[in-house]
């Protein structure tokens, strides 16, 4: 590595992909800034990527194996490391069955490229069915509803918002994430550009956010309820003879059993358990409807609450129904350079939802996992498959699932546990072996997935910008060898650069000219152009239509009637709240607390509360409260703020660094809470199996 020099890659730690311009100057990082030259982020970046090299120089960052012994941590070579847990974990499985042995894998596989595309043979290789990750936290029911009714998982359709003239946002806040589940870096440009040429953007949400107080409309919205609106907004296209199917029209199946299905639920009807005026939803139905390019985009509060499912299928059909699906400013579909869906259509590989079910509760498996739901109770079950053994690929899930104190105490009670993993946190201090990877800045990035989530096509490789000392492993050597040990195989020669280079040869790009020493050469990435209209020859549904009325989600609707239109349970006494989670941006949930630049200031770790509902409790701005809820209790103090609604409550994910044994010195001397004491590993999208973080229902009080 030369001494002083400009160096651009990617940055990895969010879905944004945002380029950067990083400057060396004796080998150490002088600057990281946006390049401005990225097709993509076009200069671009949050104060995160600045933060990339907080972690690449941080004393606490493990780089060495460590085992514990008598509860002390000693360092071991990686050979003796390979061979403890080889021995261990097999040592369980002839003991109690293939399926004794858990895995968890974080939201940072999906964010290196290393994971990507070896890890999945290393946890294959294991021969169990209980896998787990943090899909099942966060997105799942965008996967079921483009599998059930695109024919892949993957096949999710994207917001054009660069050519939009409506955008419809419901519970999301891509100011903050810059597009989740739709890489959008500089999502605040993106958005003023859409009201400036005339355009509307409307946010609907519990909270107003970020994004809300930038956009022409914030209509406030009851957790959970968004379902109900979506069926309203569609019944009003019936209603009102505003649907446009344009040229899918052919191509679509179901059409009038979702015209019967909307029947019942008519804005006049719905105005009331909405609380929102149907004059409001009607005439934002109709905008929809009469733009001449708009789309609908409902992310994580839309996904992580008990209708889900529900609400990502309803966003798919309410796009289709104006004519916004797979059309230019609408929903549309990414070609990018390394196409999965392309290879497995290739390959003739559908996925599966529900094919297995979780062996306590049942619960569907999706992607050859089990919902995060199911964890706790495989392992504290006894019977047949109780999980007697995890291991974690860079996840927190002690902090980052459901019910997180009884789960913690639950793999304190493990026969034995590993950790693939950088840090000795709130998770990885319960192992009894940990294996560090290289990180960040150490390892060469291709964006696998969010390529294909991107509100344009491109493509950028970025190589190491620090090589790694002769002591460090990256993740797919790791994977590499511990595959090899489990197949009883010597280790294959593939690296990721040559499954890469393999898969660029196949995709849309290849006849272009798109190869991987082409990429090497083009450091800032390669604009491939806007979104096109691709759907037709990317469905991959047996009958190549679009499943507009999948069996599950008509079923589903009846669940919705008895929660909320049916009885009186969503109604709430004077002490009882509704819970909902938040983002900052200078957050990347547990990730990134260790970086003192990202949590200097001001305590961020707050419980918004309403005015009406401070003066009601007698509670000050500022003052500590106690939350408690049927899993839990936390402290915390208070923010007093009429940008959530009445009734509703809300709390940041990802805090909580106060357990014992962790070794990260910054985020202990900024702990916060847990919202993951209070939620509950239960409350859950019944179709779909996705938590449902959103709407839990809690108690404030004044502690003693």
């Amino acid at each position: 590595m030369l001494d002083n020099q400009t160096q651009y890659r990617t940055c990895n730690l969010c879905e944004a992909m945002c380029g950067l311009e990083i400057t060396l100057e004796n080998n150490q990082i002088k600057s990281i800034k946006g390049d401005k030259k990225d097709p993509l982020s076009r200069g671009h970046i949050c104060p995160k990527a600045v933060a990339l090299q907080d972690i690449y120089y941080d004393p606490d960052r493990l780089k060495r194996p460590i085992k514990k012994v008598d509860g002390k941590w000693i360092e071991i070579s990686w050979e003796d490391a390979y061979q403890e847990v080889f021995k261990n974990i097999s040592g369980i499985q002839e003991k109690y069955g293939n399926n004794a042995i858990g895995v968890y894998l974080g939201n940072p596989n999906v964010h290196n490229v290393g994971s990507m595309l070896v890890g999945p043979d290393f946890t294959r290789s294991l021969k169990t069915k209980n896998r787990f990750s943090a899909t099942s936290c966060d997105q799942l029911p965008h996967h079921v509803a483009s599998l059930l009714m695109l024919g892949h998982s993957l096949l999710i359709p994207i917001p054009d918002i660069d050519r939009t003239d409506f955008l419809l946002i419901i519970g999301a806040n891509p100011l903050v994430s810059n597009g989740s589940m739709m890489t959008s870096p500089d999502f605040a440009k993106r958005l003023r550009a859409i009201r400036k040429k005339g355009g509307k953007v409307v946010v609907v949400d519990p909270r107003k956010t970020e994004t809300a107080k930038k956009a022409d409309q914030h209509i406030f919205i009851q957790p959970g309820k968004d379902a109900i609106l979506l069926l309203a907004l569609i019944h009003t296209l019936f209603d009102e003879g505003l649907t446009e199917l344009g040229h899918l029209e052919a191509t679509i199946s179901g059409l009038d059993i979702i015209e019967t299905t909307v029947k019942p639920f008519s804005p006049e009807v719905m105005q009331e358990p909405l609380g929102i005026s149907s004059n409001t939803i009607r005439t934002l139905a109709r905008e929809m409807a009469k733009a001449n390019s708009a789309v609908c985009y409902s992310r994580m509060g839309a996904s992580t609450q008990l209708f889900g499912g529900l609400c990502q299928w309803l966003t798919n059909v309410f796009n289709i129904l104006t004519g916004n699906f797979d059309k230019a400013g609408g929903a549309m579909f990414t070609q990018p350079a390394f196409d999965v869906i392309g290879l497995a259509k290739m390959q003739g590989r559908k996925g599966f939802f529900g094919r297995r079910k979780s062996r306590v509760s049942g619960y569907p498996s999706h992607g050859g996992e089990f919902p995060t739901a199911a964890l706790l109770e495989e392992i504290t079950t006894p019977g047949e498959g109780q999980i007697k053994a995890m291991v974690t690929i860079a996840g927190n899930p002690v902090l980052s699932t459901a019910n997180g104190s009884e789960l913690e105490e639950a793999f304190s009670q493990l026969d034995y546990m590993v950790a693939i993993d950088i840090y000795l946190n709130e998770t990885t201090r319960l192992a009894d072996i940990i294996l560090p990877p290289a990180t960040g800045l150490e390892t060469t990035h291709y964006d696998i997935i969010f390529n294909v989530l991107a509100i344009r096509n491109t493509t950028k490789y970025s190589p190491a910008l620090f090589e790694i000392e002769d002591y460090q492993r990256y993740d797919w050597q790791i994977f590499k060898t511990l595959t090899s040990l489990f197949n009883g195989v010597p280790e294959n020669s593939m690296t990721p650069d040559t499954i890469l280079s393999t898969g660029l040869q196949f995709g849309p790009y290849a006849k272009d000219g798109i190869t991987l020493e082409k990429l090497k050469s083009e450091p800032n990435g390669i604009d491939l152009g806007p979104l096109k209209p691709c759907l037709k020859e990317r469905l991959m549904t047996d009958d190549q239509m679009i499943q507009l009325a999948p069996e599950i989600f008509i079923e589903d609707i009846k669940r919705l009637q008895s929660t909320f239109l049916n009885s009186q349970t969503d109604q709430l006494d004077d002490l009882s709240f509704l819970l909902i989670g938040r983002r900052h941006l200078r957050s990347n949930n547990s990730w990134m607390h260790n970086a003192l630049r990202l949590v200097k200031g001001g305590n961020r770790c707050t419980l918004l509360l309403h005015p009406e509902d401070a003066n009601k409790l007698d509670i000050e701005d500022g003052q500590i409260v106690l939350v408690t809820s049927e899993k839990g209790q936390v402290k915390i103090p208070v923010e007093i703020t009429t940008d959530i609604m009445p009734g509703v409550v809300s709390i940041p994910h990802g805090w909580g660094h106060n357990k014992k044994g962790i070794k990260m010195a910054v985020a202990e001397q900024h702990p916060g809470v847990s919202i993951n004491e209070l939620t509950d590993e239960k409350h859950i999208d019944e179709l779909t199996g996705n938590a449902a973080f959103s709407g839990v229902k809690v108690a404030i009080t004044v502690p003693e």
